[in-house]
């Protein structure tokens, strides 16, 4: 294994400017932590002296229970961001490409991904076609104390549709840093339907730094489901460029234990007439923290734009914490906006009705808990997980309440 140095870039492709060009950026940049803007009130420090990059991949990891009712069309698994493993009938899958949707100055590390980044699967599909089942890729990151750097890149063509699951994951004890891009570039009236599924270890990183850019009419169904890690982020951006373009982005979250699940979302209304939903419903317990930041930023071409950002977060415990902050930043008039937010426990007068129809309070709290994802697992982009989600979320909660009554 080698350091983040420059005797390990030249192991990949030293002759590469643009591998030389983001090392320098990295080198020159500062680690990215809670001082800076972009990641307020995240508790937590990167260590990149703690990890080293991958020598050789490892071996794949064992199926896993919510993927197991699934039969992708394509079966793609990434591991340690070196080895690239296929199953199925492929269409346009290439090795590692790279739109450059996301800078290498976004932060230290976006420009190491992109100085290190060494293996990656490219879906391409054509105009007028679609897919007849998901394509499904796994990022595995097996390795211990290591940093790795997966790359996913999405190009739909004009007129075609698509349905893609991304899973992330890592064997428990890892103790591992990966920082995945995912790129996703919809031509005009293409339509793709991403489901982001995060699994991490409990003892690992995980920095998804996510693009997208929307042609005219195109259409973008996004779901999100974060559930590992010890620290958790998604960077993302959607760029609606296209007039009538839109996205719709739905997102669930239970963080337990000491984790921070950490979202930053930014979507830029460009082009008129374009539209877009971010509806994400999160819970923490224990000792975890949350932190939603949204910025829907509607430009002064796009007028005519309709946007609604929602958070809501349910605090279960004492110790627990989520932080929420919607912004609007409208440039043009003729535009329908809206936002909104909530942080709290479960409500009181909910709890007080169902225990006078005879419900005992545990179960009382179930029944609201179970209510409260459910309208995100009923609008998540790809079908087929939602019994096998409903079930981990439930059985997340019943632990946090048998140690609190243990207390």
């Amino acid at each position: 294994m080698a350091v983040l140095t420059l005797d390990s870039l030249q192991v990949l492709d030293a002759s590469s400017p643009e591998r030389q060009n983001a090392f320098r950026q990295f080198e020159n940049l500062p680690l990215p932590g809670p001082t800076d803007e972009a990641w307020r009130y995240v508790d937590r420090t990167i260590d990149l002296e703690s990890v080293a990059l991958v020598s050789e991949a490892g071996d794949r990891m064992p199926a896993d229970e919510i993927l197991a009712a699934l039969e992708p069309s394509q079966h793609l698994v990434i591991v340690d961001g070196k080895a690239v493993q296929m199953a199925g009938e492929g269409f346009g899958i290439e090795s590692t490409k790279l739109l450059d949707l996301v800078s290498p100055d976004t932060d230290k590390l976006a420009a190491a991904h992109r100085a290190f980044v060494d293996a990656g699967v490219s879906l391409s599909l054509p105009r007028g076609k679609s897919t007849t089942a998901p394509v499904l890729i796994e990022v595995q990151t097996t390795a211990a104390k290591t940093i790795s750097f997966p790359h996913v890149t999405i190009e739909i063509g004009e007129d075609a549709e698509a349905e893609v699951i991304v899973a992330y994951r890592s064997r428990d004890g890892a103790q591992a840093i990966s920082v995945p891009q995912v790129e996703i570039d919809i031509a005009q009236s293409g339509r793709l339907r991403l489901l982001a599924l995060q699994e991490m270890s409990l003892d690992s990183t995980i920095v998804v730094q996510l693009r997208a850019r929307l042609g005219r009419d195109a259409t973008l169904r996004l779901g999100e489901v974060g559930l590992g890690g010890d620290l958790a982020r998604l960077d993302m951006a959607v760029d609606l460029d296209g007039q009538g373009s839109s996205a719709d982005i739905v997102g669930v979250f239970f963080g337990h234990r000491e984790q921070v699940l950490d979202y930053r979302m930014v979507l830029n209304h460009r082009g008129p007439k374009s539209s877009s939903n971010v509806l994400l419903k999160g819970a923490v317990e224990d000792a975890s923290q949350s932190v939603f930041s949204g910025l829907v930023r509607i430009e002064k071409p796009a007028i005519g734009t309709t946007a609604f950002e929602t958070n809501r977060n349910l605090v279960l415990s004492p110790d627990a914490k989520a932080n929420s902050i919607p912004n609007l930043e409208i440039l043009c008039d003729d535009v329908i906006c809206g936002h909104g937010s909530s942080v709290g426990p479960l409500e009181e007068e909910h709890l007080y009705y169902l225990g006078s129809r005879g419900i005992s309070p545990q179960r009382a709290e179930r029944l609201l808990v179970r209510g409260f994802f459910q309208e995100v697992l009923d609008r998540l982009p790809v079908s087929g997980m939602e019994v096998a989600l409903a079930e981990i979320l439930e059985r997340r909660f019943i632990r946090g309440q048998q140690m609190a009554s243990d207390q």
